[in-house]
C-alpha cells in the first residue's frame, strides 16, 4: 500500500505566519496614494517575501518528504476513504486560509478589491497544487483528484463568499486535542507532540463558523463577533483505511471501532473585533483560523450524543 500523507499541506502555514507580520510590521496606512493607486512598494514586499516563504516551505517539504522517493512517472493514487476524509477537509481547510492570508496582503498593498480576490485565490490554490505535482512524481505518494477537488473547494468558499459578499461570514478552522492513538502507531500518528498535531486526524477537528450578525439586520445590537459553528472529525484510526491488528513488532494492537463525530459549539470571529493595537491585530488574525474552545455537543453513530463542557 501507498503510505499516506501526514499533514505536509500544514507546513505551508510557514507562508501563513508570513502574511501576518508584514502588514504589522509596516504602517498601516497607504502613505498618500489614492485609493485605486496599487502601493508598489508593498507589493514588492508581498511578491518577493511570498516567494521566499513558499521557497522555504518547498525546500522543507522536499528534504522531510521527498528527498528520497521522487523519480516515478506522474501518476494518480486512490486516497477517497483515507482518515475518514478528515484529510481532505485539512486540504479544504489550508486552501481556504491561505486564499484569504493572500487576499488581505493584497488590499494592504491597495490592489483592487476584484484583483486581491482572484489573485489570492489563485496563490492559495497554486501553492497547494505544487504539493501535488510532486506528490504525484513521488515513490511513496501519489496525486489525488480528491485532494485536488478539496483545494479547490476551499478557494472557492473563500472567492465566493468575497464576490458575493465582500466578507467572509463563513469561515474554516481547525482545532486539535491530544488522543491516546499514537502510541499504537506512531509511525502513522506521530512520534511527538508537534507530530500528532500534524498527523493525529483523531485529535483533529475541522469546523465551518458562520458570523450570526452578517445574517440579521444591521440596526440589531447582536455583537458581530459571536459565531456558530459545525464540526467534523474521526475517532479510532490507526491507519488510513482499516486498523491494523498487529503493530511492527508483532504485537496484538487493541480494536476500536472507527467512527464519525459531528459537532455543533459557539465561536469566535477574531477579525471582527475593532482595536487599533497592532499587536492584537496581529494576534487576531493569527486565530482567525483556529476554532476557540466552547461548550460542545457531540453526536456519533456508536454513543449518540454526548455533551463536552469545553471541547478543543
Amino acid at each position: 500500500m501507498l503510505k499516506t500523507r501526514p499533514k505536509k499541506a500544514r507546513i505551508l502555514y510557514l507562508l501563513i505566519i508570513f502574511f501576518i507580520i508584514v502588514p504589522e510590521v509596516f504602517p498601516a496606512q497607504t502613505d498618500t496614494l489614492p485609493d485605486n493607486t496599487i502601493n508598489k512598494k508593498r507589493l514588492r514586499v508581498v511578491a518577493y517575501g511570498s516567494a521566499a516563504a513558499y521557497t522555504v516551505a518547498l525546500t522543507g517539504l522536499y528534504f522531510i518528504w521527498y528527498k528520497d522517493n521522487l523519480g516515478l512517472p506522474f501518476h494518480f493514487i486512490n486516497d477517497s476513504k483515507y482518515w475518514l476524509q478528515l484529510d481532505k477537509a485539512g486540504h479544504m481547510t489550508t486552501a481556504y486560509t491561505l486564499s484569504n492570508y493572500s487576499y488581505w496582503l493584497l488590499r494592504w498593498s491597495n490592489v483592487p478589491e476584484n484583483k486581491s480576490i482572484g489573485y489570492g485565490a489563485l496563490m492559495g490554490f497554486g501553492a497547494m497544487t505544487v504539493i501535488e505535482i510532486l506528490d504525484g512524481f513521488s515513490a511513496d505518494y501519489g496525486a489525488s483528484v480528491y485532494d485536488l477537488t478539496a483545494n479547490t473547494l476551499g478557494v472557492g468558499i473563500f472567492a465566493g463568499q468575497q464576490l458575493l459578499w465582500h466578507e467572509q461570514r463563513f469561515r474554516l478552522k481547525y482545532s486539535y486535542h491530544p488522543t491516546d492513538y499514537p502510541q499504537y502507531n506512531p509511525g502513522k500518528l506521530g512520534e511527538s507532540t508537534p507530530q500528532c498535531v500534524l498527523k493525529d486526524y483523531n485529535g483533529q477537528t475541522y469546523w465551518l463558523s458562520a458570523n450570526i450578525a452578517s445574517f440579521i439586520k444591521r440596526e440589531s445590537k447582536f455583537p458581530s463577533w459571536i459565531n456558530i459553528a459545525v464540526g467534523y472529525g474521526g475517532d479510532g484510526m490507526l491507519a488510513e483505511v482499516t486498523n491494523p491488528e498487529y503493530d511492527n513488532e508483532g504485537n496484538p494492537l487493541p480494536h476500536y471501532d472507527r467512527v464519525r463525530q459531528y459537532y455543533l459549539s459557539m465561536d469566535i470571529d477574531w477579525t471582527r473585533i475593532k482595536t487599533n493595537s497592532k499587536f492584537l491585530n496581529f494576534l487576531f488574525k493569527g486565530l482567525s483560523f483556529v476554532k476557540i474552545p466552547f461548550p460542545t455537543l457531540e453526536y456519533n453513530k456508536s454513543d449518540k450524543l454526548v455533551f463536552h463542557w469545553i471541547y478543543f
